[in-house]
């Protein structure tokens, strides 16, 4: 019971840090976007004076591209987070449903993560 609870905790904690790690990418992609658009939106004001109305109705284009831009990168974490969740529940229903299984299953794929890592190593020798 307790390798059940164990898998369980450390499926919702791996799910845990995926969300935060997919939050802290967004926030850094969408802050260094935030900060190209004000850089960019100086620079236009600055040449407006002197520029004609086809670059005019360009930066207007680029500044809508910008913004779409971060809203699509918006949507993609908020997708993003809700497939991770999604895909967490699965995970720990299959593990409280298939407790036996699961363990298996670890354990499998643990032998196989250490068979590649002993094989890289082993290659490098060479």
């Amino acid at each position: 019971m307790t390798a059940i609870n164990s898998g369980t905790q450390a499926a919702r904690n791996t799910r845990e840090e995926a969300l935060q790690a997919t939050v802290q990418a967004t926030e850094l992609t969408r802050s260094y976007a935030k900060e190209a658009l004000d850089q960019a939106e100086g620079k236009i004001r600055e040449l407006r004076g002197s520029v004609d109305p086809m670059v005019d109705k360009l930066a207007d284009t680029a500044q809508k591209l910008a913004r779409q831009s971060m809203d699509m990168a918006a949507e993609a974490k908020h997708k993003a987070q809700e497939s991770l969740a999604r895909y967490t529940d699965v995970t720990t229903k299959y593990v409280s449903e298939q407790p036996m299984r699961s363990v298996l299953i670890a354990a499998a794929v643990g032998a196989a993560v250490a068979l590649l890592v002993a094989a890289a190593r082993n290659n490098k020798r060479y």
